[in-house]
């Protein structure tokens, strides 16, 4: 995994070496989440219809995002994701996050300070009502616990694969490189997706975990549409978006530079990430 971790350092090494400028718009960053409400995002709760924002659980104060359960009796496996309203294919997303608080009680044990971006994920439309997650790609936060190494920014892997170190990973998930980042601070969460190709995660500057060829297939997500769940299928693109599951979170910032129109240019992507994250 080591050689493979070091594929994104060797991309933006590489754009050093080419004499080109990148446009001030070009590594836009585009606020995805407006610090003030929840437009352009929807709700997806398990056992709730599309739209339904159940007990408040998604809601904004003081500038956050906030994920929160204190309308829950008990969580009862009531997963939650919401979704920002378009699909993207090649980006940089960044996400600011915290968690925050006591765990809903109710939440399984391995969801203590548990939450994640899902990556590539399916048309929320298309989820059943009782749906645990969305088919994706799921970059997982974890908070540390006080004690334990618990790393963040790993990968999970709700009715996908990828291919890693020229395999194709079946597992569900795999622990990133991170460090371990205890009690209630802020962690800056970066990924670089590029299509159907390749995924880097990394927090700050830190390439934590790579992988190639995300594509549809195997468990961990149920029930699901036979029809949109194409074993096999390489994921190009999909919808971004944030979980609940059990555990308050914040999130402060949720942006992205969208790098589709270079996709095919790899040199000036590899500059134009460069430059974004170095601003970021």
């Amino acid at each position: 995994m080591k050689n493979k971790l070091l594929a994104i350092g060797t991309l933006l090494l590489a754009a050093s070496f080419f004499h080109f400028s990148v446009k001030k718009d070009e590594h836009k960053w585009i606020e995805l989440f407006n610090g003030k409400d929840l437009t352009d995002w929807t709700p997806k709760i398990r056992t709730h219809e599309l739209g339904v924002n159940f007990a408040n659980t998604f809601r904004v104060e003081d500038g956050l995002m906030k994920v929160r359960y204190d309308g829950y009796e008990k969580f009862d496996q009531q997963y939650g994701h919401i979704f920002y309203k378009e699909p993207f294919t090649y980006y940089l997303l960044t996400v600011e996050y915290r968690f925050v608080g006591e765990q809903c009680p109710g939440g399984e044990g391995w969801a203590l300070r548990n939450s994640g971006a899902m990556l590539h994920g399916q048309d929320p439309k298309t989820m059943l009502k009782d749906q645990d997650f969305p088919i994706s790609i799921e970059a997982q936060f974890l908070g540390g616990n006080g004690t334990d190494k618990r790393s963040t920014c790993n990968l999970c892997t709700p009715g996908t694969h990828v291919v890693m170190d020229d395999k194709l990973f079946t597992p569900h998930c795999i622990n990133s490189q991170s460090e371990t980042y205890h009690g209630d601070q802020w962690v800056k969460a970066n990924f670089i997706v590029l299509g159907d190709r390749e995924v880097h995660h990394l927090v700050g500057m830190d390439t934590v975990i790579s992988y190639y060829k995300p594509q549809i297939g195997g468990g961990n997500v149920s029930p699901v549409d036979p029809e949109v769940k194409i074993d096999g299928k390489l994921i190009e693109g999909g919808y971004i978006s944030l979980q609940s599951e059990s555990h308050p979170i914040d999130f402060k910032r949720v942006a992205l530079v969208d790098l589709s129109s270079m996709k095919d240019k790899p040199e000036k992507l590899a500059k134009t990430v460069k430059k974004a994250l170095s601003e970021n």
